[in-house]
């Protein structure tokens, strides 16, 4: 397969979101991903909300576009998630990534959809929800 398939416009143009999305120092809770496969990394901040959801994110990415991407469409979504939303959302994601379930209901997910074919970027697209996962076990 092609890399034009995999890096669409769309895809390309979601890696400028993560623009919405500054690191900042203050958020409280922090987490980091890497992918195995690629090496991608993603480091995400998170504040929470008095309900204890997500009420702000910071990203600090040095990801492939995939990772990039990945990182925009969970963090367009994320806010006003909990935890067990975020777990439950990256569980999916990776069970549709390993090809024994249906795409996800993740909001923005499907622009990434053509990574499934791609196992080497299966890890970059996992990268925010890891990084979430560490940053909230340490709520």
């Amino acid at each position: 397969m092609s890399a034009a398939v995999l890096y669409t416009p769309d895809v390309l143009g979601l890696t400028i979101r993560l623009a919405a999305y500054p690191w900042d120092e203050a958020l409280p809770l922090r987490g980091e991903a890497r992918s195995q496969s690629c090496g991608s990394t993603i480091a995400l901040g998170l504040a929470l909300g008095g309900d204890g959801t997500v009420e702000r994110i910071g990203i600090r990415s040095q990801a492939c576009a995939i990772g990039q991407a990945a990182a925009a469409i969970f963090a367009d979504a994320a806010v006003g998630c909990s935890s067990q939303n975020l777990d439950e959302a990256g569980e999916a994601i990776a069970h549709w990534l390993s090809g024994e379930g249906p795409l996800p209901e993740w909001p923005g997910i499907e622009t990434i959809a053509k990574a499934r074919d791609y196992p080497a970027r299966h890890g970059a697209v996992l990268l925010p929800w890891h990084a979430a996962k560490r940053a909230l076990s340490t709520d």
